[in-house]
This record gives structure tokens, sequence and C-alpha cells, in this order.
């Protein structure tokens, strides 16, 4: 069965930290781009950071400097290390992947090949 699982949420104060991970199951993990997108309530969802097959990163302006995404071929897994959180990251963080190679934040969830079912983040004092 094809999942991608995502763990690692919760609740923080501002400048607290948190690891999202994402984990593959079904697929060639190896061969995917895999992606961190987040929805705030009432707002647009926003690509957060990408990662090539061969493990490229690139990242939304706003968390440059703050979050580290990186993969684990051997584990099928990825990572998105967050620090420095502030209010604005609180939103619902969701895992994809996609055989496409692209940077671009695709139009909808169905679009890409495989879509977690998305884990809360919560900055607040």
């Amino acid at each position: 069965q094809v999942q991608l699982v995502e763990s690692g949420g919760g609740l923080v104060q501002p400048g607290g930290s948190l690891r999202l991970c994402c984990a593959a199951h079904g697929f060639t993990f190896s061969r995917y781009w895999m992606y961190w997108v987040r929805q705030a309530p009432g707002k647009e969802r926003e690509l957060v950071a990408a990662i090539t097959s061969g493990g490229i990163t690139n990242y939304l302006d706003s968390v440059k400097g703050r979050f580290t995404f990186s993969r684990d071929n051997a584990k099928n897994t990825v990572y998105l290390q967050m620090n420095t959180l502030k209010p604005e990251d609180t939103a619902v963080y969701y895992c994809a992947a996609d055989r496409g190679s692209h940077w671009y934040l695709k139009d909808a969830p169905a679009e890409y090949d495989y879509w977690g079912q998305g884990t809360q983040v919560t900055v607040s004092s």
C-alpha cells in the first residue's frame, strides 16, 4: 500500500523547534522529489521546501535559514527540521512525492503522485 505518513507536529512556543518526519511506503522513494506544503486556516497553500532525489533543496523565502529539509533514502524518510519557529509558521504541514522534477507548487494535492495526511504545527505562547 502506497503511503506517506507524517509525524512530529505539535504545539511549540515562538522561538522553539520541531522536526517533522515523513515515512514513505510502497513506492521507489529514491526516485522521487519530495515536498513539504503547508496550509494555514483561511490561507492559500504554500510550498515550504522541496528536495530532489539527489538531495538538492530549495526553500520558501520566509523559512530560509530556519528550516532544513533532508532525506534518508535508506530509510525512505524525509525530515523537516524547523528552528526559530514563528506564529506565522502555524499550519497543517503536508508531505508530498512526485516523479516530475519541479520546484513549483502544483495547483492541487491530487496533482502530486502521493500526498500525506498532514500534521498540525502550532506556534503559540
